[in-house]
């Protein structure tokens, strides 16, 4: 499984932690012994949050039972076993916290956004989409870029290359900074010979985070097409020097640019 579930937990502890502080199931107040033991779901739910993201799942199981048997009602720790199980290849539990966690909590925008992701790492891209919109489109949501960058690439495992484009457009105006779908919205632009455009996107994205193998060999192409030997050079020196073992690369040696 990818490492953006490791950081989708992460930001799932966080949002039950404060936007469902002192709130129950139906919105209202918890007081009493309710509240005491939504106070332990959530203790035992971000522990096992951290143990999962150290790749502890054998702790992180132990410490969502304790969860969930202090609240029953506490959906982020059905969402986050949902993560546990796809991460130890249950994918059948996996789904079955999923949509429990669904049932108890239909617009929480984080349960949707993993669960948009499980179907779309589990060969159900066509069905990933509305969940990433449920998410996406929750105003309480504060990174809806999130949720449209990874719509757009389950838009593109479908060959679906207009609606990725306009999912990785709604993803940068919301945060014009977001690398993936920077990178992502590069390749079609180069694809489309819109160059120009391409090349300001790539060179922005690999201002953002360290260049990958994908975002070199794509500039390099991008600089190659337009006849800037010296850039291209550079780059092919990048790619050579960071990522020898790359499929891009042996697609450079081979000189297979396109």
């Amino acid at each position: 499984m990818s490492r953006l579930a490791c950081v989708v937990a992460l930001a799932l502890l966080a949002a039950c932690a404060s936007q469902n502080e002192g709130q129950g199931p139906d919105g209202g107040p918890i007081v009493g012994e309710v509240g005491a033991a939504r106070d332990r779901a959530k203790l035992h739910t971000e522990l096992a949050g951290l143990y999962y993201s150290r790749g502890n799942m054998n702790v992180a199981l132990e410490e969502l039972r304790i969860a969930v048997a202090a609240d029953s009602s506490f959906a982020q720790a059905y969402g986050l076993y949902g993560l546990v199980y796809w991460e130890l290849k249950q994918n059948v539990q996996a789904e079955q916290n999923f949509d429990r966690a669904l049932r108890l909590a239909p617009n929480d925008p984080e349960i949707n956004h993993n669960y948009g992701w499980f179907l779309c790492n589990t060969a159900r891209e066509k069905e990933s989409i509305t969940y990433f919109m449920n998410a996406a489109r929750n105003p309480l949501y504060p990174t809806p870029w999130r949720s449209y960058s990874v719509a757009g690439l389950c838009s593109l495992r479908l060959k679906n290359v207009k609606d990725a484009e306009d999912y990785f457009q709604l993803a940068l105006r919301a945060d014009p900074d977001e690398p993936l779908s920077l990178l992502q919205l590069a390749q079609i632009r180069y694809r489309q010979g819109r160059v120009l455009e391409a090349r300001t996107m790539v060179e922005r994205h690999n201002k953002l985070v360290t260049p990958s193998a994908e975002s070199l060999w794509l500039a390099l192409r991008i600089e190659r097409r337009g006849g800037q030997k010296v850039a291209e050079q550079s780059y092919a020196t990048q790619l050579r020097r960071r990522y020898p073992a790359s499929d891009e690369f042996r697609k450079l040696q081979r000189g297979e640019y396109d």
